[in-house]
């Protein structure tokens, strides 16, 4: 009995001296205590304890105000923290961090439209703030309002152009922006060695985005081996939410030494925190036999850089081939405004060369290294080049050069 009563007045006597500790602070020294115990220990109940404290002292301390309406909504108690942002509303708060702090409990609490006209006043008053602008673009994406949304990621990379987060979220709304695409592409390749004939191919697009998701069509014409040949591919991207959507292809070819008889292809995609992407999926190429490819990938947007890793292996009876290929481009205004380099090794069945991987064995190696520039006029009018060195072997210890020439435009409507 005497042990529990020690502990007992021990513990009382701790409690007695960290509250007489208290109530010697300043607001300023109990506003840094709660924020520790808010962001590192994540105790939410103690740090609206001491922000209310520091309150008492200090009624008008706007930052603890926002802080307690923020606490609020973290620990699920968004009443009050609405009557928080409230009462600093009816107060005629200016802070780029009341704005921020108020319309994210609404937008996070699946009221956008609320959201949107806090960060409307918030923007009269502020135009230049990126948070705000960024925190417009993503309740305007989340309410399908994608021209409100570039707008925003517009200015905000006019602003900055190194936006990272702006810079990611500019992909993902392109395809929403127009319902309809017309493209034309020609690839030149030539040979110093492995063949006589250079290759000449032709492709035809159009690009129709639906509700669900965007379709392609595309016709491909190819001069290969002095043969002619066509190849006709049906392309999609079905949504399945903000995070993640699909790529689904396929196509038909009616020359097998041109194009593959026929291909298939699924990949599943992901835009993760942080500005990463990935993808895993197959695909399968159908020439004499079938060719079936396993692929992931992993992207990064960071600043005006948009970097990628991607990978093919194809397992067979005997081994398994590997292909690796590194992308960078950097971005010089626009989601379409950028010049790319690209480096890697094995063949790939993105490639129009991609007969290659039944006329010769797929684990000959391979080298190349190239470059693109896209840019893009009034918007709607898409330009690229890319060009790309191969260094093939083409037969065991025999080595021959290629160059291919990709030109390339879109026209959007």
């Amino acid at each position: 009995m005497k042990r529990i009563f020690y502990l007992f007045l021990c513990l009382s006597l701790s409690s007695t001296l960290s509250f007489g500790q208290e109530t010697d602070l300043t607001p300023d020294d109990l506003f840094l205590r709660a924020r520790q115990q808010a962001f590192d220990e994540k105790d939410y109940p103690q740090a609206i304890r001491l922000a209310k404290q520091a309150l008492q002292q200090a009624p008008d301390y706007i930052d603890v105000r926002i802080f307690l309406g923020r606490v609020y909504t973290w620990s699920g108690h968004i009443d009050s923290a609405r009557t928080v942002f409230k009462e600093l509303s009816q107060a005629n708060v200016k802070d780029e961090d009341f704005f921020l702090a108020y319309a994210s409990t609404e937008y996070w609490n699946k009221q956008p439209d609320t959201a949107a006209t806090i960060v409307d006043k918030g923007l009269a008053l502020l135009p230049a703030s990126q948070d705000l602008l960024l925190l417009k673009a993503n309740i305007s994406y989340s309410n399908s309002q994608y021209e409100a949304t570039e707008q925003a990621v517009n200015k905000i990379l006019q602003i900055n152009p190194k936006h990272t987060e702006a810079r990611a979220l500019s992909k993902n709304i392109q395809e929403y922006l127009t319902r309809n695409a017309v493209g034309l592409t020609y690839n030149f390749v030539y040979f110093d060695k492995q063949f006589d004939d250079n290759w000449h191919i032709v492709g035809l697009s159009y690009r129709r985005t639906t509700p669900v998701g965007p379709v392609i069509f595309r016709a491909n014409y190819g001069n290969k081996f002095a043969q002619n040949g066509m190849q006709f591919e049906l392309e999609a991207y079905p949504r399945l939410s903000r995070m993640f959507y699909l790529y689904v292809g396929g196509s038909y070819a009616d020359n097998r030494t041109i194009f593959p008889k026929y291909r298939t292809g699924v990949s599943l995609y992901a835009n993760l925190p942080q500005s990463f992407e990935a993808e895993v999926g197959y695909r399968q190429l159908h020439f004499t036999n079938s060719i079936w490819m396993y692929t992931a990938s992993v992207g990064k947007y960071y600043q005006n850089f948009w970097f990628n890793f991607r990978t093919y292996i194809a397992p067979n009876q005997e081994d398994i081939a590997h292909s690796y290929t590194a992308t960078a481009r950097y971005y010089t205004k626009g989601i379409n405004d950028y010049v790319g380099f690209v480096i890697g090794t094995g063949l790939t069945p993105e490639e129009n060369r991609n007969n290659l991987l039944d006329i010769t064995p797929y684990k000959l190696k391979t080298f190349r290294v190239g470059g693109e520039y896209n840019f893009s006029v009034r918007r709607t009018n898409i330009i690229s080049i890319a060009t790309t060195y191969y260094n093939q072997e083409f037969r065991p210890g025999e080595k021959g050069n290629q160059l291919d020439i990709i030109l390339g435009y879109v026209k959007a409507f």
